[in-house]
């Protein structure tokens, strides 16, 4: 089983970056798929998730109108289209598998699996 994402990187105030997660050695379909962050020094954020075949994804309060995720099943990947980017969104940014839309975000046990991350620096 393994989670890889991509896209991460340097960006300014008020620029975009999109993020992806491929998955493979499951089957993505079954699983409510996440973005969860970490800034350093601080705990795990919950970012945002969807389920397989659902027309309403979830979002933080914090990224609502800012970040749009989406899933691609057949290509087993997930992604996070972030816009409007502020210096606050920078974070190590994982792709995370749940059975559950998870009721915490912040525990990690509540995830089945975990990507290695992608870092994302908003700076000027």
């Amino acid at each position: 089983v393994q989670l890889v994402e991509s896209g991460g990187g340097l960006v300014q105030p008020g620029g975009s970056l999109r993020l992806s997660c491929v998955a493979s050695g499951f089957t993505m379909n079954s699983y409510y798929m996440n973005w969860v962050r970490q800034a350093p020094g601080k705990g795990l954020e919950w970012v945002s998730g969807v389920y397989s075949y659902s027309s309403d994804p979830y979002y933080a309060d914090s990224v609502k109108g800012r970040f749009t995720i989406s899933r691609d099943n057949a290509k087993n990947t997930l992604y996070l289209q972030m816009n409007s980017l502020k210096a606050e969104d920078t974070a190590m940014y994982y792709c995370a598998a749940a059975w559950l839309r998870p009721a915490n975000g912040a525990d990690p046990n509540e995830y089945s699996y975990w990507g290695q991350g992608t870092q994302v620096t908003v700076s000027s």
